[in-house]
């Protein structure tokens, strides 16, 4: 998974429209390999993002069920800075090799 798109179920308060669609449009450039598409592809770019938004909406919302606790976002973040820095490590002692 990219490491841009950001884990959104089971949050307390629920994932925004805003963190939504920015998963979204990661998502949209992960598999286009666009960061910014060119004049022809906006359109196609944007129903993509608007529908991939609608739909994970629909998905977290909506439609999952699940017995498990909130996770606190405070506590996720504190364990993604974590895993960036070992990642960093693994890549410097790599270089350092």
């Amino acid at each position: 998974m990219c490491r841009n798109i950001k884990l959104l179920y089971n949050f307390e308060p629920p994932a925004t429209e805003k963190e939504i669609r920015a998963s979204a449009l990661q998502y949209v450039r992960k598999v286009s390999g666009m960061r910014t598409p060119s004049a022809a592809n906006q359109a196609a770019f944007d129903r993509a993002v608007e529908e991939i938004t609608a739909i994970t909406t629909r998905l977290l919302l909506e439609e999952l069920e699940t017995r498990a606790n909130p996770r606190d976002r405070e506590t996720e973040r504190e364990r993604a800075k974590a895993r960036g820095q070992a990642r960093e490590a693994r890549i410097r002692a790599t270089l350092e090799a």
